[in-house]
């Protein structure tokens, strides 16, 4: 049923006949009484009662039906079109976004805080969890946007954010530390405190790990990079950290080195499911995130 009938059809009674309504809806007369009769072809009922010319035009009992379904259908489509201009312009709406604990406060805490200072109608919900648990959210659609390393999926396509090298933190008194750069390899008999095994980070130093030839001694696993370097300066392990987030966190105690590696290095990234519509809002943070690059 086209909506444009029914808009005809309150034209017509609001108006009282069909030459007052054909001026207001911008047709002929012979076309509006055109459209109305297929109209009730199609409802197979008779709407109006058509009286001689100049009288006014009165509703059937089925018309009456009619009519008032009408005026709510429009009524509806109405408010949706006002949503959805609401939702365009960036007036209300929902974001869902997943951020990892890894770097988020560094990186994306300011952008978050830009975002809502510039939409302030956006509803934002933030999942934070470890980048391998992010891309299954973001795969089943709990979240549009999600923060990860450079997604290797077909399925998923990214934004690269940041390109670091990696950092070896080890007790300042382990002799490794008077070395100026460190090898992998230089790690292999070491106790390795790593982040727990829903970090993307930890597949990719554990992979590399093995491709040097070696799987190192496990010392702990770890939600926070803080209490990583409190075990480092424990005499713990030590433990691969990024740049950024070496620097951040660095603490009394700790020695940090760069760790001599072209192939083992962070890349924090955004990403997005590659055949989904995202809402206005999550559109709007993308290019945010991307005119801050």
């Amino acid at each position: 049923m086209d909506l444009r009938v029914l808009r005809y059809l309150t034209a017509i009674v609001r108006c009282g006949g069909f030459g007052k309504a054909a001026e207001q809806v911008h047709l002929s007369q012979p076309a509006l009484s055109k459209a109305i009769r297929t109209l009730e072809q199609e409802l197979e009922v008779r709407l109006l009662e058509r009286g001689h010319r100049g009288s006014t035009i009165r509703l059937t009992p089925a018309g009456e039906v009619v009519y008032r379904h009408a005026c709510i259908l429009l009524e509806q489509r109405q408010q949706m079109q006002a949503e959805l201009r609401s939702l365009r312009q960036l007036d209300s709406g929902e974001l869902r976004i997943g951020l990892s604990p890894l770097g988020s406060a560094e990186i994306f805490a300011p952008i978050i805080a830009r975002f809502r200072a510039t939409y302030p109608g956006i509803e934002i919900h933030l999942l934070e969890r470890g980048g391998a648990e992010q891309e299954d959210a973001l795969r089943n659609g709990e979240i549009e946007l999600a923060t990860s390393l450079f997604p290797q999926d077909e399925e998923i396509e990214g934004m690269l954010i940041r390109d670091d090298p990696m950092m070896v933190a080890l007790p300042q008194a382990h002799p490794l530390a008077a070395l100026p750069e460190l090898h992998l390899t230089d790690l292999a008999t070491i106790p390795l405190v790593t982040f727990e095994a829903s970090f993307a980070l930890n597949k990719l130093i554990h992979d590399a790990c093995v491709a040097g030839g070696f799987t190192p001694p496990h010392a702990a696993e770890v939600t926070y990079p803080d209490f990583g370097l409190a075990l480092v300066a424990a005499g713990t392990g030590v433990m691969l950290l990024p740049k950024l987030i070496a620097e951040r966190h660095a603490i009394s105690g700790v020695a940090i080195k760069p760790l001599q590696s072209s192939d083992l290095r962070w890349q924090p990234s955004l990403i997005w499911r590659k055949r989904a519509t995202l809402s206005f809002a999550a559109q709007a943070l993308r290019e945010m995130i991307r005119d801050s690059l």
